[in-house]
């Protein structure tokens, strides 16, 4: 089977299901496991790399209320590499092409190629996308093993959170201009992970909030995952942040708790990673220690 995969979390559940030489076209942004790197792209972004936070922020609102696309297919490249599977997402209208000009192209294409939407929410339901891919690719069984070896780490971690009494307030930044909140399965793995997430709730879309509200939600642990970037990236956006009135007194800055993960390949991907994910927050929540920030 010839897979096309049109997002980075499906092209790491279709490497983990051990399928990546069937893998003949990634997105630009497909980066993990590395070996992807080489295949053809199928994408391109109008998104500048190297853009601010608040930059890219008002593109996006630009061109989501114009209908513009952010993300477009390639269809020469995706032409070429004849596709009989394209694993896809309908989730957010910002990280990947849209799920019309998917359904289009997949028309367009010899063979009308099969297409599997994405859409989890909650880790039970990337569980399951796993679960659909596997069963799309013909590898079921090897799926169940997948999900089976991920809900295993997933109760290692329970079981390390039922021996602590410490459950810290938490707030998991998505965005830093403006600031948005987590969403979708980042609340549930805040508390999975032994924390109490404070702002965001389990299985809702992130969205913006203010300043205030941060605030007053006063965390005692604070998680920077800039949503596709990197810890490299998002550090560069983090003297503007802590400079902001009122955030030198939040508890998780006074105290030390101000911990910056690497969004692009955790926390924003709905893949096998999600259960590392899981584990990075247990290991942050469970030590009451001072820290620096940690990258």
């Amino acid at each position: 089977m010839r897979i096309v995969s049109l997002l980075p979390s499906a092209t790491e559940i279709v490497c983990a299901l051990g399928l990546e030489e069937q893998l003949v076209g990634v997105t630009h942004e497909c980066d993990f496991p590395p070996s992807v790197r080489r295949l053809p792209k199928v994408t391109h972004t109008l998104i500048p790399r190297e853009a601010s936070s608040g930059t890219i922020d008002a593109l996006v609102r630009e061109r989501l209320e114009t209908d513009n696309a952010l993300y477009s297919l390639d269809m020469p490249v995706l032409e070429a590499v004849r596709p009989d599977l394209l694993v896809t997402q309908a989730l957010c209208d910002v990280c990947a092409v849209a799920e019309a000009e998917v359904q289009t192209a997949a028309c367009s294409l010899p063979g009308r190629p099969q297409v599997v939407n994405l859409e989890p929410m909650t880790l039970e339901q990337v569980f399951d996308c796993i679960a659909l891919v596997g069963e799309a690719a013909s590898c079921a069984g090897r799926a169940r093993e997948v999900v089976g070896e991920l809900r295993a780490r997933v109760e290692r971690v329970a079981g390390r959170v039922s021996v602590t009494d410490e459950r810290p307030r938490v707030v998991v930044v998505e965005w830093l201009d403006p600031l948005f909140t987590c969403g979708h399965w980042t609340p549930e793995l805040v508390r999975l992970a032994g924390g109490v997430e404070v702002i965001a709730t389990e299985g809702e879309r992130s969205r913006t909030m203010s300043l205030e509200e941060l605030l007053e939600a006063a965390p005692d642990v604070l998680v920077i995952a800039c949503c596709g970037f990197d810890v490299e990236r998002t550090m560069q956006e983090m003297p503007a942040f802590l400079a902001r009135p009122g955030i030198a007194e939040i508890p998780a800055v006074r105290n030390g708790r101000v911990h910056v993960i690497d969004g692009n390949a955790y926390l924003s991907r709905p893949g096998p990673r999600l259960v590392d994910s899981l584990e990075i927050l247990s290991e942050l929540f469970i030590s009451s220690g001072r820290h620096a920030l940690t990258p």
